[in-house]
């Protein structure tokens, strides 16, 4: 199966989200290096609505962050077709802004989900979801998995 069919353009997104009835869940974050932690967290988020999607952080917007000047590690291209492939994902926009604020308030999603790591005050965009009767959602996280971790555990190679 292509998955490249499924990373829109957020116009694209925008208009898929006109035609979707239902609960539409948003989630977002760099994705990196995905692991178990990425999965069990789209997976729970998908469990509360009838579509997923996922906003990644541009390779600039992950440099802006201060993950390091190493990352992200798989350009954003790949990122988003990765997550993609995911069976739980129905959606994936990749987003250059620092925050997804701007493609929240556009696409107004039902639910925006979050890892249980960011306090519902971090969250960004949750005002403005539950301004609009949408509902937040914090997700429990996988023990030990985060892509920080996994770099420590298998280093790279000095450049």
């Amino acid at each position: 199966m292509n998955t490249a069919p499924k990373v829109l353009t957020a116009a694209q997104a925008e208009a898929w989200r006109g035609k979707r009835a239902g609960r539409f869940v948003f989630t977002n974050g760099v994705f990196d290096l995905l692991h178990v932690g990425h999965v069990a967290l789209l997976e729970a988020a998908r469990t509360e609505g009838d579509a997923l999607l996922v906003a990644v952080n541009s390779d600039a917007s992950v440099r802006r962050l201060g993950k390091g000047a190493d990352r992200p590690v798989v350009p954003q291209a790949e990122r988003a077709r990765v997550v993609a492939a995911l069976q739980c994902v129905d959606i994936v926009v990749v987003f250059d802004e620092d925050t997804p604020l701007e493609l929240i308030r556009r696409l107004r999603p039902d639910v925006l989900a979050k890892g249980a790591d960011y306090a519902r005050d971090a969250i960004v965009g949750a005002d403005d979801v539950e301004g609009w009767g949408g509902r937040v959602v914090r997700v429990p996280l996988v023990a030990g998995y985060s892509t920080t971790d996994l770099l420590t555990r298998f280093p790279r190679p000095p450049s």
